[in-house]
């Protein structure tokens, strides 16, 4: 998968993506990320990529043309057209079954916004959609986009190498995942439960479909009701 990003700070994303699972799928060309630095597409000498907003009001706003140029210079990088996502706390909520969704598209074209926002007549002529990472307010769209570049690299065949690690994690099949227990199997008096060290499989995989359920029910009893 292709994923673009459009930023006013491609520096912000060096490190959390260079580590670990996301850059082992990097390396092997499973995720091929590139980063677009909006302000490159400004077109006055002060490199201008806001302005006040009409109508009064705090803050500024991004400029719709500047978005726009910057837009369709990455969209001409490469074929296909990229799908595109405003990240915005106004958006639909990135879950599971979306991340899911977005793992199927190969190429993701993602913007992230600054200031009070964007123009609005970006959004509604240029974004095929807006997701949101959860009900509170964050200072850009960049950590929004690290996110969800991550949660769905994960579901790119190979990026985990057991191909069954994504179905058994929390969310799922819509439920919770079931406590997870190592080496020792006593600490302190803290014991494991007894049928993970049976060897009995059978009983095994109905406690984990237990205790996924129970926990569900405890934790997010709002699961259990979608």
């Amino acid at each position: 998968m292709r994923v673009d990003v459009l930023t006013l700070f491609p520096e912000a994303f060096a490190g959390p993506l260079d580590v670990s699972i996301i850059k082992r799928a990097r390396d092997t060309g499973l995720l091929d990320l590139h980063l677009h630095d909006i302000r490159e597409h400004a077109t006055d000498r002060h490199r201008t990529v806001d302005d006040q907003p009409f109508g009064g009001g705090h803050g500024m706003v991004m400029k719709v043309d500047v978005l726009d140029a910057a837009l369709q210079a990455a969209q001409a990088a490469t074929e296909p057209p990229a799908h595109v996502i405003y990240l915005s706390p106004q958006g639909e909520l990135l879950d599971d079954a979306l991340v899911r969704e977005l793992a199927a598209y190969p190429r993701l074209l993602l913007v992230a916004g600054r200031y009070e926002g964007v123009d609005e007549r970006f959004v509604e002529h240029c974004a095929d959609r807006e997701v949101s990472v959860g009900d509170y307010i964050l200072t850009g769209g960049e950590l929004p986009a690290m996110v969800l570049i991550e949660a769905v690299a994960r579901h790119l065949p190979g990026t985990l190498g057991a191909a069954a690690s994504p179905r058994e994690e929390s969310f799922a099949d819509g439920l919770l995942e079931h406590p997870q227990y190592t080496r020792p199997a006593e600490y302190r008096g803290w014991t494991v439960p007894d049928v993970l060290l049976s060897g009995h499989h059978a009983e095994i995989e109905k406690w984990k479909q237990e205790q996924r359920l129970r926990r569900t029910r405890r934790r997010r009893p709002d699961l259990l009701d979608d």
